[in-house]
């Protein structure tokens, strides 16, 4: 996790947590004057537009306080989705058997982008099956990780 992510993580969590959810993950996008915290929430009930609502409110007020992030910028508050995006070794682990989709931060075998289905961890690699072959993955080395959505016809 970057620095101001692991930062913002750490104001934002208790108080997610506080009100009976969990925080899944956060991305904060600096863009000058459209820069962007984007908080994902989860729950086994799952989430409606009630719960962002309020957690945006809250979240808000102690990043008020807090203030971590400099400037103007947008707080956006959703459910994961069915693409939801993997951060930790728990998602991964949790999600395994799904397809995924990976970017990695630097290219492996001339690629940054893989897609395939989740095997799974092994220490601090995230191992996917793609065709007949098994990748290995440091959790540092992927910069972006979605589940893909199957859909039974």
């Amino acid at each position: 996790m970057v620095t101001k992510d692991a930062a913002l993580y750490a104001i934002i969590e208790p108080v997610v947590t506080a009100m009976g959810f969990e925080l899944w993950g956060l991305d904060y996008l600096a863009q000058g004057k459209h820069s962007k915290l984007m908080i994902y929430i989860d729950s086994p009930d799952g989430i409606s537009v009630d719960d962002c609502a309020s957690v945006s409110r809250q979240v808000s007020g102690v990043l008020d306080v807090e203030d971590p992030i400099s400037g103007n910028y947008s707080l956006e508050v959703s459910s994961p989705g069915l693409d939801r995006p993997l951060y930790t070794l728990d998602h991964f682990s949790r999600f395994s058997g799904h397809v995924v989709q990976l970017k990695l931060r630097t290219a492996f075998d001339g690629r940054r982008k893989f897609q395939g289905r989740l095997a799974g961890i092994d220490g601090d690699e995230v191992l996917l099956h793609i065709d007949s072959e098994e990748y290995c993955f440091p959790i540092e080395s992927i910069d972006q990780a979605r589940v893909v959505p199957q859909f039974d016809d």
